[in-house]
């Protein structure tokens, strides 16, 4: 039995390193699913995965097998989580200073472009040709769970590169998926959709803070008009997400000022005695409780509430009920098909050479230049990493190819391509991030 002790430090470390914990929950979840597609229990996952579950509220019924309400419901909910993070990036983070959001901008586009020219020139007006949009984006918990299993070997900026990477990746994602893989649009459900957000910036620009607002305008309006109008829902948490303000009501100095002034006259108010505090007490506390509140932005405590369900339950049930492949048939003629060849040449060569290429070239150019202590070796490392595509790669997948064997032929392409380069990558990682006693020495040595 673990004791209280331990059980706190690994509360506190799941807590720091929650990507990394994040990757190693959705990795778990994918062997249990391949285990369980192909053992004597088969019958049993698909049944799971097909059980039709329902939501009625008066006349009005929903209901869609556990998979579509996963990949259509849940990960609008992970897409949200992915607008918050790009919009608090633009408005104060890695990407709101041009200078240094240019090299992981340029490295993702290429990153992208590369991969889908590449799928295509295997898969050029064959069976396989809708399926270019597969090896465009990298898979952030996975991608960043490898880095920081590396801890101190490198350096804070590749990480805060690879970051800034993915999640310009994933909104590259969402737009082709807005745009290419999307058919068959009914404009009234669209139109309802557009109305519904712009309630939403409405309520941002007249100060509505509340969770709540957000969440009931942008299920029941937003998404569910997204879910009817034939577009994918998922592109209806990216919008949400860029309607939440992301402004707090009080600066942080006035905030450290009025905390201090409160403080003060918590202490000076006459106590009662006992577990209970007086009236004035009270008051005292819940003013610092809203002072509090308008110092925090909708936007980050949104995100923060949202990490751990996105990293512990949303992508390791995704990665559950997708990863799935009852494995059969001749594996090497399986991974020498067109689909497969594209596959592997998008997230491995199209990865690799789109990102660190795009990046030597700003870098030549000085339109962008590398982070600090970020090496040439480095940068290449985590362009292979960056070939990880599981995620998304299952989601467009699903989104391109009506067939099942063409999806089967897809994902066990994914699956061992992703697995293949997050091992290429730590490996030249690895070579390229000598441990800090051995760079010292070096630099003592050159000295």
């Amino acid at each position: 039995m673990l004791s209280p002790k331990i059980l706190v430090i690994f509360m506190e470390n799941l807590k720091e390193n929650r990507q990394v914990w994040s990757g190693v929950a959705i990795f778990i979840s994918v062997v249990i699913a391949l285990v369980w597609a192909n053992s004597p229990w088969q019958e049993i996952y698909h049944s799971l995965i097909h059980t039709e579950i329902a939501v009625q509220i008066g006349e009005f019924a929903l209901a869609e097998p556990l998979l579509l309400w996963v990949n259509d419901g849940l990960m609008a909910v992970f897409f949200l989580f992915v607008g918050l993070e790009l919009k608090r990036e633009i408005l104060g983070g890695r990407l709101s200073n041009p200078r240094e959001a240019i090299l992981p901008i340029g490295a993702a586009i290429g990153g992208m472009v590369l991969p889908a020219m590449l799928y295509s020139l295997f898969n050029f007006a064959g069976d396989g040709q809708d399926g270019w949009g597969i090896p465009m984006a990298t898979d952030i918990a996975f991608a960043l769970g490898v880095l920081t299993l590396f801890g101190k070997r490198v350096p804070v900026a590749l990480k805060v590169f690879l970051v800034a990477l993915a999640i310009v990746d994933d909104l590259g994602a969402v737009l082709v998926i807005a745009f290419f893989y999307t058919s068959n649009i009914a404009e009234i459900d669209l139109l309802y959709a557009l109305i519904f957000f712009l309630i939403l910036v409405g309520g941002n620009f007249m100060g509505i803070r509340g969770a709540w607002f957000y969440a009931i305008i942008g299920i029941g309006g937003v998404w569910l008009a997204f879910f009817f109008s034939g577009v994918h829902p998922t592109i209806a948490g990216i919008l949400i997400a860029f309607s939440i303000p992301g402004r707090v009501k009080i600066k942080e100095g006035d905030y450290v000022q009025d905390l201090t002034s409160l403080h003060r006259q918590f202490i000076d108010a006459k106590p009662i005695g006992g577990s209970f505090i007086s009236e004035h007490q009270l008051e005292i506390l819940e003013n610092i409780k809203q002072k509090t509140n308008d110092a925090e932005t909708p936007l980050q405590k949104i995100e923060h509430a949202l990490s751990p369900i996105i990293g512990f339950f949303i992508l390791p049930l995704f990665a559950l009920v997708n990863a799935g492949i009852h494995i059969h048939g001749n594996l090497i003629s399986l991974l020498a098909q067109n689909i497969s060849l594209g596959i592997m040449a998008g997230l491995i060569v199209g990865k690799f050479v789109g990102i660190s290429g795009t990046a030597w070239l700003l870098v030549k150019l000085k339109v962008a230049k590398l982070g600090e202590g970020i090496t040439w070796g480095q940068l290449c490392a985590v362009a292979l990493i960056a070939g990880i595509g599981f995620t998304m790669s299952l989601f467009v997948t699903d989104l391109a190819f009506q067939c099942p064997e063409m999806r089967y032929v897809a994902k066990l392409s994914i699956l061992f391509t992703s697995a293949l380069a997050g091992i290429l990558g730590s490996i030249l990682l690895w070579i390229n991030s000598p441990s800090t006693e051995k760079a010292n020495l070096n630099k003592t040595s050159a000295a």
